[in-house]
């Protein structure tokens, strides 16, 4: 099975289909004007830069969380291995926001109900 019916949700991008996923990393922000850094999770895409692939943040956190980019390649692999579609979304847990909790919300889940069928019209055969 593959992954391009999976989503991952990013902080300012919008989605990122799982499949396009090449790498998972954690990295920290500079501090500015006396304001600490941050710890970024981020998935990188295959895109063509002068510097490597494109780099989109799935979840920020005050601490960083070293677990996580494991997690959700695990999960990924977990999800690779049935035929699915949805979202992965991350949020920032714990006393100090240092761990990261994957939630994965199947589309079907979320479906509206079916619409109820309306009655057939009875074709009119030979009406004079």
């Amino acid at each position: 099975m593959a992954l391009e019916n999976v989503w991952i949700r990013t902080l300012g991008d919008g989605l990122v289909r799982a499949d396009q996923v090449v790498g998972i990393a954690n990295h920290r922000t500079p501090s500015l004007s006396g304001k600490p850094g941050r710890w970024l999770l981020t998935v990188a895409l295959p895109v063509p830069l002068d510097n490597g692939p494109l780099h989109r943040t799935v979840v920020q956190t005050d601490e960083e969380a070293l677990a996580a980019p494991g997690r959700l390649a695990r999960l990924l692999a977990q999800l690779s291995a049935v035929e699915t579609a949805g979202v992965i979304t991350a949020t920032p847990c714990g006393p100090d926001r240092s761990d990261v909790r994957f939630e994965f919300t199947r589309f079907d889940a979320e479906l509206p109900p079916a619409p109820a069928q309306a009655a057939p019209v009875p074709d009119v055969v030979g009406a004079r």
